[in-house]
């Protein structure tokens, strides 16, 4: 019998080539390569919407390479739903690791993915600069003219939990995909995420939701749980509506002196910064400080003008001081939010004519009393609640948001603890810390908007969870004195964080001797960054303005 011809040997897959720029452009990205959370949805289809090489720019640390800009958007399931659209910037020359931007506020616009990391100096490069990939979303919805105080997408509860966290794995999963089309290549070696205040909640987000993601994290001053933070906000809103109970903008400026007064030297040294702040807290009492010699309490209680604060106003600054306590069930665990940095803060002083100093008062008190309905010029927070009342919470919009006790919410406490599941994130990072990876958190003293006290107690939760020697192996916390919530005209900080992550999880080599620098106050000045809850104290003798003048110290 004639013997059966052999078959030819298969060919080798061809091997995948890179793709220009412009290939990109219509490319679908299968739902098959977005792995959704079980109790989300989804996503049928990507597209990339557009994608154009953007060409090289700068010099020195403002260098930006050649790359290739890409828009996509990821549809919903639910047709009502809004799209997530995202951003990618992808270099020519890539170095093989990616960085992801969080957000701020209620997020709704595409953050700036060739910029920095929150706090980034202004003399080392930013992420895409370095060579890395990066990517940001609008967390799953368009902003109107109210920007990042838009809420309106909290009608839809597919536009809500992307919110709360579903539209960060969305992106990750579609921009890798894009990435390993772009270049032919594997998935990164190495993937960062860094992000402040939601941002910052979006970073310790994907730490502990999908840990096998991420191999480093830079967080600032996260809303961790950031449903309880809205809702500390939301009764510093009901303190500050009170009759007489909202300081104008020169009685701030007389509290911050009076604190001054009574707490700069804490650290050993007037420099205009209170960073001993536990100390300040426990001693400070505007009922009984002095200014300039005077009482800063008006004679009776009685608000006679700018050259003192009334009882009312002393009685909504000690509310806020002190901790939200939540009488009822949040599912995420929280029981309540502890209160604010109040002495010391520059709580919208206007009469400083620093440039940053608008959006320092548009975060912090504003110019006008929280009321119903909510002038322009109302607190940050007073705006942003009162969205998430009217549309998260009650949807109804004629609903007087005002009206609702966060710590007792009566009827509204179930909608209040449903949301918290999508909006609180746990402190366990076990998963994360296994794995190798790294976290950087850091918040400004002076945020009167996310509580740094409320990092504290993630922080602590760790320790107590993992212990203290475990926490160190993989996270560092550091507080700045005189920094607010991502802006401050007393102590800008910066904070070369990035280089830090990079040698850290890269290298094995552990943060040390941190430095923060300031841009704004005595722009140049430094400050070491002292491991939690070490505080930089004057040693005596040597330039106040330079970092190796102070220890850190607990005492």
């Amino acid at each position: 019998m004639a013997a059966t011809p052999a078959s030819p040997p298969a060919s080798p897959p061809a091997a995948p080539t890179p793709k220009a720029c412009a290939e990109l452009v219509g490319m679908a990205i299968p739902a098959s390569s977005i792995a959704l959370p079980t109790t989300g949805g989804k996503v049928t289809a990507a597209t990339v919407t557009a994608a154009t090489v953007t060409a090289a720019t700068g010099t020195g640390a403002a260098a930006l390479p050649e790359y290739c800009n890409v828009l996509g958007s990821i549809s919903p399931v639910d047709p009502n739903a809004p799209s997530i659209n995202f951003r990618l910037a992808l270099p020519t020359t890539w170095n093989k690791k990616v960085v992801m931007f969080g957000g701020g506020g209620f997020d709704g616009t595409l953050p700036n993915v060739a910029g920095n990391v929150p706090a980034g100096p202004a003399d080392q490069p930013a992420p895409l600069g370095r060579g890395y990939a990066t990517f940001a979303s609008d967390s799953g919805h368009q902003a109107n003219a109210a920007g990042s105080l838009d809420g309106q997408f909290q009608l839809n509860d597919e536009a809500f939990r992307n919110f709360g966290g579903h539209a960060l794995k969305k992106t990750r999963d579609a921009a890798v995909y894009l990435i390993q089309a772009r270049y032919a290549a594997g998935a990164p070696v190495k993937s960062y995420f860094a992000g402040g205040s939601t941002g910052g909640r979006e970073a310790v987000s994907v730490a502990q939701r999908w840990p096998q993601d991420w191999d480093g994290i830079i967080a600032w001053y996260p809303a961790w749980n950031q449903l309880s933070a809205m809702l500390g906000g939301h009764r510093m809103s009901r303190a500050l509506a009170q009759p007489g109970a909202y300081p104008n903008t020169p009685k701030r400026a007389l509290l911050r002196q009076a604190v001054l007064e009574a707490c700069d030297t804490l650290d050993g040294v007037a420099d205009g910064l209170v960073s001993n702040q536990l100390r300040c807290n426990s001693t400070f009492d505007p009922s009984v400080a002095t200014v300039n010699g005077a009482p800063l309490r008006c004679a009776n209680g009685a608000d006679t003008g700018d050259t003192c604060l009334s009882d009312a106003q002393i009685a909504a600054l000690k509310t806020i001081n002190t901790a939200t306590s939540f009488n009822f069930f949040l599912a995420s665990g929280s029981a309540g939010y502890p209160g604010y940095n109040v002495w010391g803060a520059d709580l919208g002083i206007t009469s400083n004519p620093s440039p940053l100093q608008p959006t320092v008062t548009f975060l912090n008190f504003g110019t006008e009393q929280p009321a119903m309905p909510v002038p322009a010029g109302a607190p940050y927070i007073t705006k942003q609640l009162d969205q998430t009342i009217k549309y998260g919470v009650t949807r109804d919009l004629q609903f007087d948001s005002l009206s609702l006790d966060p710590e007792n919410p009566g009827p509204w406490g179930a909608r209040l603890s449903e949301l918290s599941t999508m909006l609180d994130v746990s402190s366990d990072l076990s998963a994360f810390a296994a794995r190798g990876g790294k976290l950087l958190l850091a918040h400004g003293l002076s945020d009167v908007l996310v509580s740094t006290r409320a990092t504290e107690q993630f922080y602590q939760r760790l320790q107590a969870q993992l212990g203290p020697n475990y926490v160190d192996g993989f996270a560092r916390y550091y507080e700045v004195a005189g920094y607010g919530h991502a802006v401050s005209t007393v102590f800008n900080a910066t904070w070369d964080s990035l280089t830090a992550l990079e040698q850290w999880a890269e290298n094995g080599t552990a943060p040390k001797a941190q430095v923060t620098t300031d841009t704004a106050g005595v722009p140049g000045r430094k400050r070491p960054l002292c491991d939690y809850p070490a505080w930089p104290k004057y040693k005596g003798t040597g330039d106040v303005n330079a970092a190796e003048s102070f220890t850190c110290a607990t005492f």
